[in-house]
């Protein structure tokens, strides 16, 4: 009997411990401090994760599979199952192929989309899956602006007007991430002519921070005209390694150069965090 209660005591005070351990990864795992912009490494895709110091989150895009549930294990406590709005920046595979793994894994509060369709089979099963789960679906408009905490808010800047039969990449979500003093403008696969037009509305007003760069590093976005408008102290790339489309396009890079705008690539680094307090950057 003695034996057996010492063994029941080690079990008890096991328990403790692991209990112990259990709040203390989630106390730190919820010291969320000032707003992280996450840039993914899911291979030839985007998928960027915001989340203020309140905990509020925001997924924009989700690459093409679910590399994106592993990427997000990595930077969320393994016990929270939500996520507050999904942002499809357009219905390209690319960009929205891990969604329907993230649909099917998480809570979603609701889907930001820009209206334009898509005849491929992940739209269709996306869009069934938005369906049967009535997850409440938001067009996106020019001048709605979405509220994440205290100094912390996403500008939508483009489509300006209703995109049905455009295509996709013309259709591209703009979006200005603000906290403080500090922003991040992410441009989907929009082209250079909705860039320059971009900048024909908006001007200096575009200024950013970081500027993750369209299509992935293409050729067929991220020009002069924007660059030097934008004239961020980084620049990111997402592309998969020794994709076939030799995404960044050394044009790209030169233009990079040329301005001397720091590059990051997910292809090179994996996955980049970027955390600010409103003033400074951290970039880990």
């Amino acid at each position: 009997m003695d034996r057996f209660l010492k063994s029941l005591k080690y079990y008890f005070l096991g328990l403790l411990l692991l209990a112990a351990i259990f709040v203390w990864y989630a106390v730190l795992k919820e010291s969320r401090n000032g707003l992280l912009v996450a840039f993914l490494d899911v291979g030839q895709g985007d998928a960027i994760f915001i989340e203020a110091s309140n905990g509020n989150q925001i997924l924009v895009d989700a690459g093409p599979n679910k590399k994106v549930l592993s990427e997000l294990s990595k930077i969320m406590p393994f016990y929270d199952r939500s996520i507050d709005m999904i942002i499809e920046s357009h219905p390209d595979s690319d960009h929205i192929g891990g969604m329907i793994d993230v649909l099917r894994r998480y809570k979603i509060g609701a889907v930001m989309e820009t209206g334009v369709d898509s005849d491929t089979a992940v739209y269709k099963t996306l869009e069934n899956l938005i369906r049967e789960k009535e997850i409440k679906k938001i067009m996106e408009r020019r001048g709605m602006r979405i509220n994440l905490d205290k100094g912390a808010h996403i500008d939508l800047l483009f489509p300006d007007r209703g995109v049905e039969g455009w295509d996709t990449n013309d259709a591209s979500i703009i979006a200005r991430v603000v906290y403080g003093n500090n922003s991040f403008l992410l441009t989907g696969d929009a082209p250079q002519k909705i860039e320059n037009y971009l900048v024909s509305l908006d001007g200096n007003n575009l200024k950013s921070d970081v500027l993750k760069l369209g299509h992935h590093g293409s050729k067929t976005s991220t020009s002069e005209l924007f660059l030097g408008y934008i004239d961020p102290e980084y620049a990111i790339i997402s592309a998969g390694k020794d994709n076939k489309y030799g995404h960044p396009h050394q044009e790209v890079i030169d233009e990079l150069n040329k301005f001397k705008i720091p590059f990051l690539r997910t292809d090179e680094k994996g996955t980049i965090k970027i955390r600010t307090d409103g003033e400074n950057l951290q970039i880990f």
